[in-house]
């Protein structure tokens, strides 16, 4: 089998990765992996997120990022080092010469933070822009990531509230190109209260947001930390003509995990690769 491109891959120019010591020379050490393992190409994506009002409770980020939590819980994260970043980029293309890396971003709430986000933006500098949706309105102006608000509101309202939101990230920015885990509000679903996690409850949520996605042109990202055949099947059913593959690896050892079964999955229902490996997966 011939791999995807892996378009979802952190180094340590993401700040959830690069704040840990382990994550020195983690491009450099992505590539090499992807070489063992036969991958043709990567997407670097690095978090670029802006928000200004960000809040967790306590024990919401992982130890090695709560240097950027302040004493009232608001997150205060660093500046993207875009010139590190494209300087590591270089480096690893003539290191790894048979390897096809490209330069990407992930996106966070992009319909709230183009504008802020134009100096990096407008250099033109990025092959393929993603666009996350991690963040919902919480309370007095600050916003919360589906974790905490679990904490704080009933799992199935954060759930049709993260659902709603997409249609509006998607008619509000024009810059991505890739819509990322559609998924991401049940990585942190309550199943300790809630019972394990029941797609058809949500079901005419996702396929509405699945509709806004495909009626923009955009590809949906099939991420592979986890497999559902339901969402390339609803994907298909309400218009989507194009995925990506992306593992959202922060370390080497996950990189372009799940692809085989990724691949059969989508081949399943109709997609079918491009000329090139990074090529969005399309409908034939």
């Amino acid at each position: 089998m011939t791999l995807p491109a892996d378009a979802h891959v952190h180094s340590q120019f993401s700040w959830d990765a690069g704040s840990d010591p382990a994550s020195v020379d983690l491009m450099r050490r992505t590539c090499a992996r992807a070489v063992r393992i036969g991958l043709p190409a990567l997407v670097f994506t690095e978090h670029l997120d802006l928000e200004d009002a960000w809040w967790v409770d306590e024990g919401d980020l992982d130890d090695h990022e709560t240097r950027y939590v302040d004493a009232d819980g608001m997150v205060r994260l660093p500046r993207f080092d875009l010139d590190g970043y494209l300087a590591s980029i270089d480096a690893c293309r003539h290191a790894f010469p048979d390897l096809r890396i490209l330069t990407g971003l992930e996106f966070g709430q992009p319909h709230l933070w183009e504008s802020a986000a134009a100096s990096v933006l407008d250099i033109g500098a990025f092959d393929r822009v993603n666009g996350s949706l991690h963040m919902l309105p919480f309370r007095d102006g600050l916003r919360a990531e589906p974790m905490t608000l679990f904490r704080h509101r009933p799992a199935a309202d954060v759930l049709w509230a993260y659902l709603d939101e997409v249609p509006r990230m998607v008619a509000g920015s024009d810059v991505v190109e890739v819509f990322t885990h559609i998924d991401y509000a049940v990585r942190s679903w309550p199943s300790e209260t809630e019972g394990p996690f029941d797609p058809r409850v949500f079901e005419d949520g996702f396929r509405a947001a699945m509709r806004a996605i495909a009626g923009s042109g955009r590809a949906l990202e099939m991420n592979t930390r986890r497999l559902w055949s339901w969402i390339p099947e609803w994907w298909v059913d309400e218009g989507g003509r194009a995925v990506t593959f992306g593992s959202d690896a922060h370390a080497p050892e996950v990189l372009a995990h799940g692809f085989p079964e990724a691949v059969a999955m989508v081949e399943h229902y109709g997609f079918r690769p491009g000329s090139r490996p990074e090529d969005p997966w399309t409908l034939r």
